[in-house]
């Protein structure tokens, strides 16, 4: 004989926790005999009780599932008023032995009900947080039935609710399914307690189990017909999973909103667009905002400035500009942070004409009423000294105090850094007393800014003289400060105080980093000291450090000013074969090396491999091989590759210009430039005039406007 003991929770009349139990033997012959208990544990009944099926395996128990009506067994211990209260399916409590392992699996628990009294119980328990007393009937149950049962209540507080949800959660380490969280999630939707949504979304995200998405959107609608509710709580979960960095999972929710036909808020929408931004998946981005488009989400000002901006941070210019364009379509006026975007954009990323673009923008945003911020100013002064033309960056800087607007310390750091980085020290220290007198004061990336400056007028004491002026006031020096003075020493070939320097830096518990090895580098090759580099080069990789790209730079340049072309190609394949992809830098001293040499044929060799590999040949790449060329007597070859530099695009310098002056036309050769004279309609003999106007203009207006070129050119 095995026995299931079933429990079925009845109140009695007037006290709680008055319990019937019932004992079912059952037996291998197919019979079973039902015994009823009373609370005082006197027994009240012996009944037969037939079974409605015979089992599928003899001599094992099964659940027992079916209606069970006391009033026909002859039962009369309760009133009939009662007896509607019992339970019309009865759930497994516990086992009189343990069920066999492959049958474990069929056992399920079935649901308890209860009467109104129940109900009442329940509620002062959970509401008086009498969690002991609430335990003590909830042991002798499954924690998850009563929550079913709480859900089958009808008008139950769903504030009690949550509280027994959470409760069972940390009294019992119940892991909740995703059905019991839906249910609970639009219970708190119909009457609309959204932040407390949001709380247990929180908790459903975090858990450690991975969350199926079409599963929760299959519950959710099979739970609820409610489609506000759905709709709230869909858009909730997305927002929830973006907050907490589960960006793929928030996607995923995003593509399962569309499929499932939830609508989604357009809060809900940026906050995906603007983490997405965060990460730089612009292919997401533009994804989201097409959806959106499709979806009939109804945009605002900031779903633009984001998409705006993800795509001026990934050099999206024109289709930035496109979203502008579609931006007003819907009417909505671009505001100051849509032209801080496009600015920052162009300023960054706009390539050729990049400035003049950039301040064209300002011109329009004033033009239609937006009025510029400290923050357009801060790029475009920034923009503008990165671009040499610190001139620009002075007058925006004077025109910015002229609007009112405080310059704070980015700006003057910004401004001080262009002058030092010109050579322009003494104008910067005027700037760094007037931050004094309106009461900012330098911080590091100031005096860093001041250290390079002297360093590059090569005032080596007095940078020495404020780096120690800085750390005995107590200036926290980063790597930068170090870095810039080590690379001073090494450049000057005083490599003996560039070492003192890095030994002060382990001092001041500040890490070298391969940029500091990378300046001890370029100073030993600099000396000619090869040993000796190749022993830092070392002391690099035992302090777990990687050579980058510039330092391969260093060395292939190095190999080539000493004529070794062959093992600076050695060091080009080396590189390669780490994976670190060679830069302009790095095909431009190899096609130098080989023009230095005299072999311009091995120089148009590199430059072919440049392309193959990806990288376009610039400015400087045709200079050194029109220069090379023209060196080697080959003027024609040299002047071919004047007029394929023009065809590409591709904006003459200066040093252009002193290149066809002294190795073309001052040795009697009139260069024939088809491209530029197609591209600027202008006679040939006015090549050298566009070239020059050209190089001294800059090539932002080069590249924007041709007509000023031209009257400039005559």
């Amino acid at each position: 004989m095995q026995s299931l003991l079933v429990a079925l929770t009845v109140l009695d009349f007037c006290t709680y926790f008055n319990r019937y139990e019932i004992l079912l033997d059952y037996f291998e012959d197919n019979t079973s005999s039902l015994w009823l208990f009373a609370p005082n544990n006197l027994l009240m009944q012996v009944v037969a009780l037939p079974l409605p099926y015979r089992p599928l395996f003899p001599g094992f128990y099964m659940p027992i599932y079916y209606p069970l009506n006391l009033a026909k067994l002859g039962v009369t211990a309760l009133p009939h008023s009662k007896l509607d209260a019992l339970a019309s399916m009865y759930r497994l409590c516990r086992f009189s032995l343990p069920p066999p392992p492959l049958l474990h699996g069929l056992f399920m628990c079935c649901h308890f009900v209860s009467g109104p009294d129940f109900q009442s119980q329940v509620s002062f328990l959970i509401s008086n947080h009498k969690w002991s007393q609430l335990k003590s009937l909830t042991e002798s149950s499954n924690p998850t039935d009563i929550l079913h049962q709480l859900f089958l209540f009808k008008n139950f507080n769903s504030d009690l609710i949550l509280s027994y949800f959470k409760w069972s959660q940390h009294a019992f380490q119940v892991t909740h399914s995703i059905e019991n969280y839906v249910k609970l999630f639009i219970l708190l939707a119909n009457v609309r307690k959204y932040p407390k949504i949001r709380s247990l979304l929180d908790v459903f995200v975090k858990q450690g189990e991975p969350i199926s998405v079409s599963m929760f959107c299959h519950t959710l609608l099979t739970l609820s017909d409610n489609s506000c509710a759905c709709n709230v709580v869909f858009d909730m979960l997305i927002l929830v999973c973006v907050n907490n960095g589960k960006l793929e999972l928030a996607l995923e929710c995003f593509r399962r909103a569309g499929d499932y036909g939830f609508k989604l808020s357009v809060v809900s929408c940026n906050s995906l667009l603007s983490a997405l931004v965060r990460e730089g998946r612009i292919g997401n981005v533009e994804f989201v905002y097409k959806e959106m488009i499709r979806r009939r989400v109804e945009f605002n000002l900031i779903t633009f400035n984001t998409v705006i901006n993800g795509l001026c941070k990934a050099g999206r210019l024109n289709k930035a500009g496109d979203i502008v364009e579609d931006m007003k379509g819907y009417g909505i006026v671009p505001s100051v942070v849509t032209y801080n975007a496009l600015i920052d954009g162009y300023c960054k990323r706009g390539g050729p004409g990049r400035m003049y673009k950039a301040d064209a923008l300002l011109k329009e945003m004033v033009e239609s009423g937006v009025f510029p911020n400290v923050i357009t100013y801060n790029v475009l002064i920034d923009g503008f000294c990165k671009d040499d033309n610190v001139a620009a960056s002075i007058r925006l800087f004077n025109e910015m105090k002229e609007q009112g607007l405080r310059a704070g310390a980015i700006t003057y750091n910004s401004l001080i850094n262009g002058l030092c980085s010109d050579g322009k020290v003494d104008e910067a220290l005027g700037l760094r007393d007037e931050m004094l007198e309106i009461g900012l004061e330098p911080n590091i990336v100031t005096y860093n800014a001041f250290i390079n400056g002297f360093s590059k007028k090569k005032r080596l004491k007095e940078a020495r003289e404020l780096f120690d002026d800085i750390v005995d006031k107590g200036v926290a020096v980063n790597v930068v400060t170090f870095n810039t003075l080590i690379n001073a020493y090494c450049k000057t070939g005083q490599l003996e105080e560039a070492l003192v320097l890095r030994n002060l830096m382990l001092e001041k518990m500040v890490s070298p980093n391969v940029s500091t090895y990378n300046c001890l580098i370029g100073g030993y090759y600099h000396v000619g000291e090869i040993e000796a580099a190749n022993k830092i080069l070392d002391e690099l990789e035992e302090k777990g450090l990687k050579a980058d790209v510039v330092t391969y730079n260093i060395r292939i340049n190095a190999m080539c000013g000493r004529g070794e072309t062959r093992k600076a190609v050695r060091y080009l394949d080396e590189m390669c074969r780490k994976g670190l992809s060679p830069s302009h830098i790095t095909y431009n001293a190899l096609v130098d090396g080989y023009c230095q040499q005299g072999n311009p044929s091995a120089a148009l060799t590199v430059k072919k491999r440049m392309e193959k590999e990806g990288k376009r040949p610039n400015v400087v790449t045709y200079n050194i091989l029109i220069k090379g060329f023209c060196r080697s007597g080959k003027l024609e070859e040299a002047n071919k590759f004047l007029n394929e530099m023009l065809e590409k695009g591709l904006v003459p310098n200066r040093i252009t210009y002193d290149i066809i002056k002294e190795e073309m036309m001052e040795k009697g050769f009139a260069p024939d430039i088809d491209g530029l004279s197609r591209r600027y309609h202008v006679q040939q003999f006015d090549v050298l005039g566009v070239i020059r106007n050209e190089s001294e203009l800059g090539p932002g207006l080069a590249d924007a406007d041709y007509s000023k070129v031209q009257v400039l050119a005559w």
